[in-house]
């Protein structure tokens, strides 16, 4: 007969305490074009720089481009995940600073309009990657898609990007508005991107402040502008962060400060990220 022997309780405490699930944040944006996917990749690319374990996810549906970005050419992305054809696990692939992705893939129509149960079944498979990162950035596709609007019910924090047109800023401000409806709760920054000057930042910033105010009775916090820069054009044509091949040029100087923005380092929510997604699917 098999004897167990009770533990002594100075043993016990030896026992290490079960690990967190990883900070999760979504990148999004109302239109296309605002240059998210740029913010993403190189957000998490800085992360990654600074000994973070970060995995980005390119939710871009069907149309995802952050593997051209980073130059990386994954043999599986998220649409052999749905389908069941791999696990979540072997789907990830190495970029550039360390970073990890999770491609999108590229003309998935399964991926542009999914199902509920198309989407459970993922969200379930992508769970237990939350244990394996201390950070995954979600980088999202334009506009609020089934799938989008799941993860800002989830998420606890969301940068919104932005540029001056004004078609931009009236459909970031709709997101942001769609986002406060289905997840009071959520901290949202927004990055004014691609701007000739502070100057026009600055008045951008303060049309969108002033009707989410008059509106909503709330805005989001301001967490910076990237100026246009041809070094980004540079970057992509070389398909290398930006951070990383000029990392003293402007853009990259103003993409490393939102890469600070407090609420990265507490995006955090009481039950793992992807259970909430789930909940939120019903």
């Amino acid at each position: 007969m098999r004897l167990f022997r009770k533990r002594l309780p100075s043993e016990e405490t030896l026992d290490p305490k079960p690990r967190e699930s990883a900070r999760v944040i979504c990148i999004a944006s109302g239109k296309g074009g605002t240059g998210k996917s740029i913010l993403a990749t190189n957000i998490a690319h800085l992360r990654a720089c600074r000994g973070e374990r970060v995995l980005l996810v390119d939710f871009d549906a069907g149309m995802a481009n952050a593997h051209l970005l980073l130059g990386v050419a994954p043999k599986y992305d998220l649409g052999h995940v749905m389908t069941g054809d791999c696990l979540a696990k072997d789907a990830v692939a190495e970029g550039p600073g360390g970073l990890h992705l999770l491609s999108g893939g590229v003309g998935r129509h399964a991926l542009v309009n999914p199902t509920r149960r198309q989407l459970d079944r993922l969200f379930r498979a992508l769970d237990p990657l939350e244990a394996d990162y201390d950070l995954v950035i979600i980088d999202h596709g334009a506009g609020m898609g089934y799938a989008t609007v799941a993860h800002l019910a989830a998420t606890s924090t969301l940068l919104l990007v932005v540029n001056p047109e004004v078609t931009a800023l009236s459909d970031g401000y709709a997101l942001y508005k769609r986002a406060n409806m289905v997840n009071p709760d959520i901290r949202v920054g927004l990055v004014m991107n691609r701007c000739a000057s502070e100057h026009e930042a600055t008045a951008a910033w303060e049309r969108f402040r002033s009707a989410s105010q008059r509106f909503l009775g709330h805005a989001p916090q301001y967490v910076g502008w990237v100026p246009a820069d041809a070094s980004v054009r540079r970057s992509i044509a070389h398909r290398q962060p930006v951070t990383a091949m000029d990392p003293s040029s402007p853009a990259a100087h103003a993409i490393a400060g939102v890469s600070e923005w407090g609420p990265i380092d507490h995006a955090r929510t009481h039950r793992p990220f992807y259970t909430r997604a789930r909940s939120a699917l019903r």
